[in-house]
C-alpha cells in the first residue's frame, strides 16, 4: 500500500512525459529574478488540494523561493522516465513502493541518516524504509502513513446486531450474518486489479509473516509452500462480494458503500474522505483486517503513504529542505492527516478523527505490519495475478504463477 493507485490510459501518462520533458529540458538552474525555483513532484491525485495549500503557506512565507507542484497521471512511470533522462525534480513525494526501493538504491536521493530532518520521525516507519531496501542508508523521510482495514457501517452493523470481530473465525461469522439478512456483507471493486492487495495484504503479515520475502530471496522458501492458507481466504472473501464485483472499480466502491449498499468495505482509510463526500452524514468505522484465529497476530496494516526526499542531482538542496522541513512542522502536518484521514509519521502529531478511532489501540501498542506488496517487485505485476487467481479460483496455478513470476524479476536482475 496499500496506497490507492491510480491507473489512466497510456495516451495520458506519455502526454504527460512529454510535458514534462519539455519542461524539464530548460537550460536554467530554477532560479529566476533572485526566486529559486523547486518543483515539488508527488505522486498521490488526491493529495493535490491539500499541498497545493501548504504550498501556497510556503510560498509567501518564502518569497525568495517558490515551490510548483506537478501531480501527473500514472506518477511513478512518469518519474521513471524522467530519472532516465535525468530530469529528477527536486524534492519528490512517494509512497513507500517498488519504485522508491529501485530509485533509491540506484542512489537518486539524499541521504537522511543523521539528518537533523529526521529527529522527530516515528522510529518504526524509518526502520520501514531501510528495511524494504535492505540499504544502510535512509533516503527518505516518512511523512503520512495509512492504514489497509475493513471499512463498516456502524448504523447497519447496530441493525443487525454485529459487533467488530478480532478473530478470523468471527470475521467470518458477521459476513454470514449480514448476508443470511439480505444484506451485501463486502462490496468487492475487482474491475481495478490494485484493490485485490487490500485483502492480500490484510492476510499476508498474520498468516505468513513479512520475513518470507527474504527467505524467497534467499531462495528457502516458496510461494506455494507458505502462500495456501492466504489463497483459500482471498476465495471465502469474494464468496460475500455483490454479484457484479469485476465490473466495479474503486470509484464505484466508494460511493455505493456510502449509499449503504454493503455492510463492510475492503479498503484503506484514504477512501474514507471520498466516501464521506457521497454520504456526508455516514457513520463509519474501520478495524483492523482480523487475518486469523490468534489476535495476537492480527496486525493493523500500515506503512509509509507518503515519504520525501530530494534529488541528489538537485541544484537547490538548501531550498529543497526547507520546504521538507516545512512540510513537517506539526501544524502542517496536522493539516494534511485531517484532511487526508491519513496517520502522522512524525511524533507529537495525533488523528482525532473519530471514524478511525477503532484504529488507536494499533498505533499506540505499535501492533503495526507493513504492507506485504512493498516487498513483490512491481515487474511482477502482483495485483493483476490476484485478479486472475480470484476469476478462475484455481488455487495451484496462482500459487505456481506467484513463483514463476518471481522467478523470472529475480533473474532479471
Amino acid at each position: 500500500m496499500k496506497m490507492k493507485k491510480v491507473i489512466l490510459p497510456l495516451v495520458a501518462s506519455v502526454l504527460a512525459v512529454s510535458m514534462l520533458s519539455a519542461c524539464g529540458s530548460k537550460s536554467d538552474d530554477g532560479a529566476s529574478g533572485g526566486t529559486v525555483k523547486i518543483e515539488f513532484f508527488q505522486n498521490k491525485t488526491e493529495a493535490k488540494a491539500t499541498f497545493d495549500k501548504l504550498i501556497a503557506k510556503f510560498n509567501s512565507a518564502n518569497p525568495t523561493i517558490k515551490v510548483t507542484q506537478v501531480n501527473p497521471p500514472d506518477a511513478e512511470t512518469v518519474l521513471k522516465t524522467r530519472v532516465a533522462k535525468k530530469q529528477v525534480p527536486d524534492v519528490i513525494g512517494l509512497g513507500a513502493t517498488d519504485t522508491y526501493s529501485t530509485l533509491a538504491k540506484s542512489g537518486q536521493f539524499e541521504d537522511f541518516t543523521s539528518d537533523p530532518l529526521t529527529k522527530n520521525i516515528q522510529p518504526a516507519y524509518l526502520e520501514m524504509l531501510k528495511a524494504q531496501t535492505g540499504l544502510s542508508t535512509l533516503n527518505g523521510i516518512p511523512f503520512s502513513t495509512n492504514a489497509n482495514g475493513v471499512i463498516y457501517n456502524k448504523a447497519l452493523f447496530k441493525e443487525l446486531g454485529l459487533e467488530v470481530p478480532k478473530t478470523w473465525d468471527e470475521f467470518m461469522a458477521v459476513a454470514q450474518k449480514a448476508k443470511d439478512a439480505g444484506k451485501t456483507p463486502f462490496y468487492l471493486t475487482l474491475k481495478d486489479s490494485w484493490t485485490t492487495l487490500i485483502p492480500f495484504n490484510g492476510l499476508e503479515p498474520g498468516v505468513v509473516g513479512l520475513d518470507f520475502f527474504k527467505q524467497r530471496k534467499e531462495g528457502t522458501v516458496t510461494f506455494k509452500d507458505k502462500f495456501r492458507e492466504v489463497a483459500d481466504k482471498q476465495l471465502q472473501l469474494i464468496s460475500f462480494g455483490q454479484k457484479d464485483m469485476y465490473g466495479k472499480g474503486y470509484n464505484d466502491g466508494n460511493v455505493a458503500f456510502a449509499k449503504g449498499e454493503s455492510v463492510m468495505y475492503l479498503q484503506g482509510v484514504w477512501a474514507i474522505p471520498e466516501i464521506q463526500k457521497a454520504n456526508p452524514g455516514i457513520e463509519l468505522g474501520v478495524f483492523p483486517f482480523p487475518a486469523t484465529n490468534d489476535p495476537a497476530k492480527n496486525k493493523l496494516v500500515s506503512g509509509v503513504d507518503t515519504l520525501l526526499t530530494v534529488s541528489k542531482s538537485s541544484k537547490h538542496k538548501e531550498e529543497a529542505k526547507k520546504f521538507i522541513d516545512f512540510l513537517l512542522q506539526q501544524d502542517n502536518v496536522k493539516q494534511y492527516i485531517t484532511e487526508q484521514k491519513a496517520f502522522p509519521a512524525v511524533q507529537g502529531v495525533t488523528q482525532d478523527d473519530p471514524s478511525v478511532a477503532d484504529l488507536k489501540p494499533s498505533f499506540e501498542q505499535g501492533n503495526l505490519a507493513d504492507f506485504a506488496d512493498h516487498y513483490i517487485p512491481g515487474a511482477m505485476k502482483v495485483d493483476t495475478i490476484i485478479q486472475g487467481f480470484l476469476q478462475k479460483k484455481d488455487v495451484d496455478a496462482y500459487l505456481n504463477s506467484l513463483d514463476t513470476e518471481w522467478d523470472k524479476v529475480a533473474n532479471r536482475k
